[in-house]
Formats: structure tokens, sequence, C-alpha cells
């Protein structure tokens, strides 16, 4: 009934999918081998959509089964694995990849590319469990150090097809495929040369709503009437050869890509950044101090009073926020969406030497660029410290009713005052990000011993380096020194350029409105915050043997085929480093740092078909694998493992299980954080001691200790010693004590049960739905002190209690150890945490119907049906259940049903097709509001009356493509073509911690966008 309920609540049903056409185009005759979740019934569909059409075959035939190292070409898998094709990418017109897999429901959206505290890196999360959970493959080799690496690497026109594969992989590919593996399977095989470009923009109508009320409330401008912005270009070179008969193939690639930028202003639904009154669900803009006219608060008389400078230049002093122009929208020129531009560069060769002998090589390179903008200001002198800025009572700028408010009767001598000024005349102030990337695989494959085994040797060098580039900053120095303006024979000049001790010193006019002196903006920044970078490397030597020992006669007397094994060794070597030039250092502190792991694995996996082409069994077939792993930062050595199944009684219909052990070792950060042990103070005192009195001179007059006796029993302190002086911390700061846990690898089991339906009464359909139950175990997470602290006072319970560690004798929490206090400390650092779940359904279909002289029509459906997800912080805290919910502690989460339909009219001679594709996302209710059995904590003064939730999303996407001549192809689409607003959620960053926007990933950001592309090939 849950199939039938999730199907329904969609407005889907079997008689739709099949009068709807798919998103690949395939030709009929291959439509009834084509099954989803098909690996090999995949790529051959993959192929027949990417023909080259001079020479009418598939430009790739390698097909790379995603989920098994078995390469038997009639495989199905045993586990579900939903696949996007080069077909779908070209028909959303994407200019990243992050782009294409936020449209599947398995994938728990994001927009690393524009957020804007990303640093750009583009990474992957299925179903909600974060990026280190989620594998990411090209070709079935990793794509670099766990989430460590950008997807952005890839290009889109080079992906020939995009698997998703549910579940746990450890066992195939070792540790990290606990949510499941996303392969990227390349394009390699060229013959001739093409171009291929796109570009898009945003058409998008800003229409008047709730946030342009509230901006025009707070004298804010709010964009209206129609945007067309945002342009992305998008130009691919593919060129290659093949030479002797076939037998070495080269190939390359040059890709360029640029965006532009779109500001948080550019569009009427995030206008202003607002919050709302619960009460009444008024909303309200985020206000600055920052200005535009320039906000002036006294020091000295008038202290208290926060002013600005009259923006009609009449030089009068207003209060802050009182009319138009004396308050400001802090965020309007963060992007929406960020400018970037990105080179992407490769190539790939293939030599087969002999038929026991082929060399082959893949090499991918790149260097994005990115920015997030934020106006140019001076800062208020808190920033840098206590002490004030400082003006001259005679200075020339200043209006006699300003030098009464700061300096009452005084007509020379300096007096103290904060300045707070924006220049929007100025360019805005960038932050700037940049990785650079390669990633060179190779190896040697073949068959030997009468082709009965097969090897392929491989190795993989991936490195990423990136770069965090700071802005200029006002140097408070130069700013005070431009407040200090002196008459010099009727021209303000700066005290500093008289004295001689700064002549280049331009004068501050800081008491009239929107000032935006350029030669001002280059004096003062010169205070430049420095550079953060970072580089992750990764090694990999991979080397497995195919063996079909159905050659040597070990076959089920009821099966066709031979039982099948794979055997494979791997080595890693990881490295992560961080660093900081001398100029970020000075500015704020920290140390470079450096981290290693190597990781040796070794597994087998063994495929046994059963019976075959039987009267009462079509198939019946057993896969199992076993991988033992051996991490140099863990103690010991770790197994995952995994049971299949396939049964199909007849043809018609098939049914497939698995059970894996799934388990993800620490990554590199996180295996130092556990291991690395030091220790500091952190200003925190033992809560069960007593304290002397602030208020009084009476050492002996105390404040009794914070917890309670009882509280202070849990952390295994002894009833007499509760309240006593003793054990006051040095300088009331106790020591705390980082790492030193003894981490081990969290473990997933997943299990996924599915059917598949092949009708032959209608040919060209597939039908499948799974189920998959994702329970992880001692996730790893990291603590800080108050997780273990107050859970042990409240809970009693080890599993908080071992961060709360006492000296024997003298139960203090002061350590006098250096450098490894075994007892007398507060514990933080990354260790074992509790429990996290991914429960749900996905429901797949594909439907081909030839149409005769008119062509064909193809469909293809994906949907998921969420059931679960959620954690359980700890043994005593409620199992957490986060579908169809956001924010009051579940994030983002994820919807509890979503899908996409696609229908594609295919012309019977290929040169023309026209595609529709349906979005759909349910309904999502905001966290605070969820009922209890949900384990979602209840926070009753959070509870919404007004914006409560998000209602059920549609977009419909359009698109189309036609030979323009035998050798030029023209494409168009239109995303969002109803121009449909994402919805408005108020206080989206203090309630999800994410996007200023007013909104969230999931929805299409920026309204409806055009794409027009073409490919010549030569």
């Amino acid at each position: 009934m849950m199939v039938v309920k999730g199907l329904l609540a969609s407005g889907c049903c079997l008689a739709a999918l099949m009068a709807m056409p798919a998103v690949a185009t395939a030709q009929a005759d291959t439509a009834p081998n084509t099954q989803i979740g098909d690996p090999v019934a995949s790529a051959k569909l993959a192929a027949d959509v990417a023909t080259d059409k001079d020479a009418d075959k598939p430009i790739a035939n390698e097909v790379i089964v995603t989920g098994t190292r078995i390469m038997r070409p009639n495989n199905r898998s045993a586990a579900p694995i939903t696949t996007t094709t080069a077909a779908e990418i070209a028909a959303q017109g994407a200019t990243t990849i992050e782009e294409v897999l936020n449209r599947l429901p398995q994938v728990q959206a994001n927009a690393e590319q524009n957020y804007a505290d990303s640093d750009g890196r583009q990474r992957i999360k299925l179903r909600s469990l974060g990026f280190e959970r989620t594998l990411t493959l090209v070709d079935g080799l990793r794509l670099g150090i766990q989430n460590g690496m950008d997807v952005s690497l890839i290009p889109n026109e080079l992906v020939e097809r995009i698997d998703v594969l549910s579940g746990g992989a450890s066992s195939v590919y070792g540790s990290d495929a606990v949510a499941g593996v996303v392969n990227f399977v390349l394009k390699k095989d060229y013959d001739g040369v093409s171009l291929t470009g796109n570009y898009s923009f945003f058409n998008h109508h800003n229409d008047t709503n709730a946030v342009t009320a509230a901006a025009d409330r707070a004298f804010f401008p709010s964009a209206r009437g129609w945007a067309n912005d945002g342009g992305r270009a998008n130009v691919t070179l593919s060129a290659g050869k093949t030479f002797l008969d076939g037998a070495l193939s080269i190939s390359g690639y040059a890709n360029y890509r640029r965006s532009d930028q779109v500001s948080l202003d550019d569009r009427s639904l995030s206008a202003c950044e607002v919050s709302q009154t619960i009460a009444t669900g008024a909303l309200n803009c985020t206000r600055s101090t920052y200005t535009q006219v320039g906000t002036i608060i006294p020091g000295g008389i008038g202290r208290g009073s926060t002013l600005v400078n009259n923006p009609n230049g009449s030089g009068t002093l207003l209060p802050y926020n009182s009319g138009p122009g004396t308050s400001t929208d802090p965020f309007d020129n963060l992007a929406f969406q960020r400018n970037f531009n990105r080179i992407n560069t490769g190539a790939f060769v293939s030599a087969r030497i002999s038929d026991q002998i082929e060399l082959y090589s893949t090499a991918m390179f790149y260097r994005d660029r990115s920015f997030n903008t934020l106006p140019n200001r001076v800062y208020s002198y808190s920033a840098y410290g206590s002490d004030p800025y400082r003006v001259n009572c005679d200075n020339p700028f200043l209006s006699g009713s300003q030098r009464t408010t700061l300096c009452g009767s005084a007509t020379s001598g300096l007096v103290p005052l904060d300045v707070r000024y924006r220049f929007d005349g100025a360019p805005l102030v960038r932050t700037g990000f940049e990785n650079r990337g390669a990633r060179i695989a190779g190896g040697l494959r073949g068959k030997v011993l009468d082709d009965a085994w097969s090897y392929d040797i491989a190795g993989v060098y991936s490195l990423l380096k990136s770069q965090t580039i700071y802005p200029a900053q006002p140097d408070f120095d130069r700013v005070n020194r431009s407040l200090n303006v002196v008459n010099v024979n009727g021209t303000p000049t700066c005290a500093s350029v008289v004295s001689g001790v700064d002549r280049a010193c331009v004068p501050f006019n800081a008491f009239r409105p929107y000032n935006n002196n350029l030669a001002l903006n280059n004096y003062l920044f010169t205070s430049v915050d420095g550079t953060q970078n970072s580089t992750s490397l990764m090694w990999q030597a991979l080397a497995v043997l195919n063996g079909d020992l159905g050659k040597y006669g070990l076959t089920s007397p009821l099966a066709e085929q031979g039982i099948a094994v794979a055997i494979a060794s791997e080595f890693r070597a990881e490295l992560y480093k961080s660093g900081a030039d001398a100029q970020f250092r000075q500015t704020n502190g920290g140390n470079d740092a450096r981290f290693t792991q190597n990781v040796l694995e070794s597994n087998i996996e063994v495929q046994v078909p059963l019976i075959e082409n039987k009267p009462y069994t079509d198939q019946l077939q057993v896969n199992a694998g076993y991988r033992v792993s051996k991490y140099n930062r863990l103690n010991g050595t770790f197994n995952t493992w995994k049971v299949e199944g396939v049964w199909g009684p007849i043809a018609d219909i098939g049914f497939r299980a698995s059970f894996n052990k799934a388990q993800r070792a620490p990554t590199v950060i996180e295996a130092d954080q556990a291991s690395n042990i030091y220790y500091d103070r952190n200003g925190r005192n033992d809560p069960c001691a007593s304290t002397p009195d602030p208020n009084s001179s009476d050492p002996n007059v105390r404040i009794a200790p914070t917890a309670s006796l009882e509280q202070c029993r849990r952390t295994g302190l002894p009833d007499n010693l509760y309240g006593s002086a003793a054990l006051n911390c040095l300088d009331n700061s106790c020591t705390v004590r980082s790492g030193g846990f003894n981490l081990k690898p969290e473990t997933a089991y997943t299990k996924t049960f599915g059917v598949i339906l092949r009708p032959r009464m209608l040919k060209g359909l597939t039908v499948s739905a799974d189920r998959f139950i994702i329970n992880l175990n001692d996730s790893i997470n990291y603590f800080q002190v108050n997780d273990f602290l107050d859970g042990c006072l409240t809970t009693g319970l080890q599993y908080y209690c071992r961060g709360v560690v006492r000296t024997p004798g003298t139960f203090r929490l002061d350590s006098a150890a250096t450098g490894n206090p075994t007892s007398g400390y507060f514990a933080r650092g990354t260790s074992n945490g509790y429990k996290s779940q991914a429960h749900g359904w996905d429901f797949q279909a594909q439907y081909t119907l030839g149409l005769g002289t008119v062509g064909t029509l193809d469909t293809s459906f994906n949907g998921s049906l969420t059931t679960r997800v959620g954690n359980q912080d700890s043994p005593d805290a409620a199992a957490r259940n986060c579908v169809g919910y956001y924010g009051g502690g579940c994030g983002e989460s994820m919807p509890r049903w979503a899908h996409g339909l696609r229908a594609t009219w295919t012309a019977l001679d290929k040169t023309a097709n026209v595609s529709v594709n349906w979005r759909h996302t349910s309904a999502m209710t905001i966290g605070y509001n969820a009922p209890a059995d949900t384990g979602i904590p209840r926070n009753e003064p959070q509870i919404r009356t007004f914006y409560a939730g998000v209602p059920a999303y549609d977009y419909i996407d359009l698109s189309t493509s036609f030979d323009v001549a035998k050798r030029f192809t023209l494409r168009l689409a239109v995303n969002n073509l109803f121009d449909r607003d994402p919805p408005l959620l108020p206080d989206s960053r203090s309630v999800l911690g994410l996007l200023r926007s007013n909104t969230l990933f999931r929805y299409d950001l920026l309204g409806r966008q055009i794409v027009v592309g073409a490919t010549a090939r030569f």
C-alpha cells in the first residue's frame, strides 16, 4: 500500500508512464533489452543516444557495471541503480554537474557553487547522509580523497552517463560507500572533431510579495519587473582519432565555462533577509549600521546615541533607522549566483598491443575561480580593538550642528567617535576562491589463459589545490589619520600631511552622505587579510583479476553460465595539508597542518548463476563479496561484506535483494583529530566547585556550584567534595584534552529489496520498485566540551561521561601533564557518535513506443518516497525522523516524495526531438511544528502559525534539438517554463544556517532559465 500511495500522491500511475516518452532517445528495437537498474542495458541505451551521426555507431562501447567489479556483459544488478544519460544532461542544458545531480530525488540538493560561504567545490550528498558518506567514482575508480575533491573536474559534455547506486558498496569499492556510489562514466573514444556550446540566462519577473513589502517598510530598494541576467557560457572542443584499425585511440578536450553574478538584490524574494514575528507573521528586514549616508556614533558628548548623516546633505544628524537612507541592507550585494570561470582540459589514450595487453590512460585537469562579494565599508573601530577613532573639533567637514553634537562648545582638540561608512560607489569587496585539480588514471588490462581470466592493473593520481584570497581591509591608523583634517588655505588637508607623518593621506569626509571618493578608498584599503590554502592528494593502486570458472566446468547443472569471481587488492596513500601566508597568520593566527593516511585492502566477489532459462525460473543468481581493510591510523583491521540475490521466475518479472555491511573509516583529517593529542584551557571551570563571590572582598564568601549534587555524582565526584574550593581549576580554566579517542569506523547495515517488471505484452516497458534501508551505527562526529559535559550532568551515561575525566584522589579537572594528560580534563574531538538512518522506496520506469513513420515516444520516470531520514544523537535521545521537515534540527532534510518524469518525441531519422520534463517535490513543514512522535526536538516558542511550511512544487521543463545540417545540431531549452518563484522561508539563515536568500537550495532559485546550444561536427 505504501508503494501505491507514493505513486498516487504524485499524480502518477502506470498508465501515465506508458503514455509519456522517455528521457533517452532509444531505438524501438533496443527497448525490450533496456532495464531500469540494469547497468549494461543503461550503457547500451546511453550508447544509442550518443551515436556518431556520420558513422552511425556508438562513440562509446565499453561497459562499466556500477556496483561490482565482475566483468560479465549480461550481468543484471542486484542493487538498484539510477542512470542519468548524456541525453538528459543535454536536454537540461546544465552548466555544472551539480545542477544535473540536484534533479535526482535520491540526492539532497546543494549549491556549493553559489552558497556564499562555500569555497566553490561541488560535492554530492546522497540520502541526506553527508558528503563524506557518498563515494564518487570516475569509470569505477575513485575521483580522489574522500570529501576533498570537486566533481566540477568533470565537464558535462564528457559524461556518457551517471550511475547512482543506492545503499552500501564498501565490499566492492572500500570505505565511504555508506549512502551509496555515484559513478561518472566518461566518453573516451572520439573520431573527428566536435565543437559544442551552450549559453543560458535567467528570464524572471520580480513580483511584488511579502519581502518587497518588508523592504518598503525598511526603505530598502527592491527589484521589480523583468530581469534578464545570470548569463552562463559553456564551450567544449573535443577531438579524437583512431589508428591501426582501431588498435590505438587518442582523444582530448578543452572546456571553458563562465557565469555572471546575480546578487541577492536582483530578486524581489531576496530584497532583504527577513525574519518573522512569530505571533503575527509580520516580516522584518535585517538592517545594518553600515550606511551609505554614514553612521556616526559619538564617544564623548552624546555618547549612547547612534546617528546618521541626513540623506538630504543638510549637514544634520538623524537617529539611525528613522527614515529613508538611515539604515542599510547588509547582504544585498552577496551573490545569489556567484561569478565563476572554469577551464577544463584532458586527454584519453588506449592502445591495444595484443589480445592480452591494452594500455589505457585518462588525464583531466581544471582550474576554477569564483568570488563572493560584499559592499566596500569602513569598519567600526571595535573590529580592531577597544581604541575608538578620533576626529578634531576644528575639522572643516563638520557642520555647526554636527560639531555641537560631537564636541559641545569645544572648537579644537580631538574627541572619540565611531564611524561606520559604506561606499556604494566603490568596487565591491571580493573574497576569491581558486580550485585547481588534476586526476590522472591509467593502467594495463587484458585477457589471459584462454580468455578464462582477465586482469586490470590501474593507478590513480588525484590532486586538488584550493586557495581562499581574502580582500583588502581598511587600515585602522589610516582611517584615524583621514578623520583628522585641517583647513590649509581653504583646502581640507590631513593633519598628517601637514606634519609630514603621512603625506599620502586622503581626507575622509565622513560627515556628508554618499561619499564615493575612490582616492580615499584606495588610501584606506591597504591591510590585506591574507591567503589560506589547502592541498588534497591521493595515490591509488588497484589490481583486479576476473575469472570465469565456467571455463573449468564450475557451472550449476541448471545454469548456462559458470561461476564468476573477481579478486582485487588496493593501496591508497592520502594527504591533506593546509597553510596560510604570513599576512593571514599575523591577522588571524593559527598553524599550518599536515595529515597523512595509508590504506591497504583486499576483496573478493563471487557471482553464482544457479538457474537460467528454465520453464519454472528464468534466472536465479546469488552474489557475495568480502573485503578486509587496514588503515594505518586505526587499530587492527575491519571487514565489509555483501550478499545479493536475483530471481526471475519468468522473463516478465524479476526480484532482487542485497544485504551489505558497509563501513566508513575516518577521513585523513578526522583520523588526525582523533589521534593527535594536545591540551589547552578554554575558560571553563568545574561546575561542581564553589567560586569566590566577585561582589565581596571576603574570600570565604562563595557562590554555590552551578551543577547540583546529583549531577556532580554523575561525573564521579564524591559527595564530600561537592562545592569544595579545592576543585577550582587554575585561573578558573580547566584542562581540555583534544583527541585521544579510540576512533573506529562507522558501520552501516544496508538492505535493498526490489521488483522489476518487463511485461512482454507491453513491449518496451520496464518498471521497478526498490526498498532501501540504511542503518548507520557509531557515526563519526566532532564533540565539543559542552556535548560531553552537559550530557554527563543530565544523564550520567558513559557515552557522555567519557568526556569528563577526574584525577583519582583529588578529583580535579586540572592536569599538570604536558602533552598527554591521562586524567584531570574535559575532552573534545572526533569520536564515534550514535546512529543515523535513511529509509525509503525508489521507483523507476521506462517505456519506448514506436510510432511508425512518425518516430518514437520515450518515457523516463524516477521517483523516491523517503520514509525515514534522521539520527539519534545519543542513547538517551529520541530517534529523529526528519522526512518532510526542514529546520528545527533537521537542516534541509528530504521531502517525503520527489520525482522527475520526462517525455521525448524523436523523429524517425533522429534529426529532431522535443522533450518535456515534470519535476515534483512534495510539501514540507518547518521542524518546530513536528509532532512528538517524530523525535524532532520541540521548541514551543518557535512553533509557527505563519510561514510554517512549503507547499508542493512542480516545475515544467521544455527542450528541443534538431539537425540544421548533417553536421550541425541546434538545441533550445527552457527550464522552469512558468517562472515559478522558490518558496518564501523567513529566518532561513537562523533556522537552517545556510542561505540568506529566504529560501532553500532544493528549488529553482533564480526563475525561468533559457538555454541555447549548438554542436558542430567536423
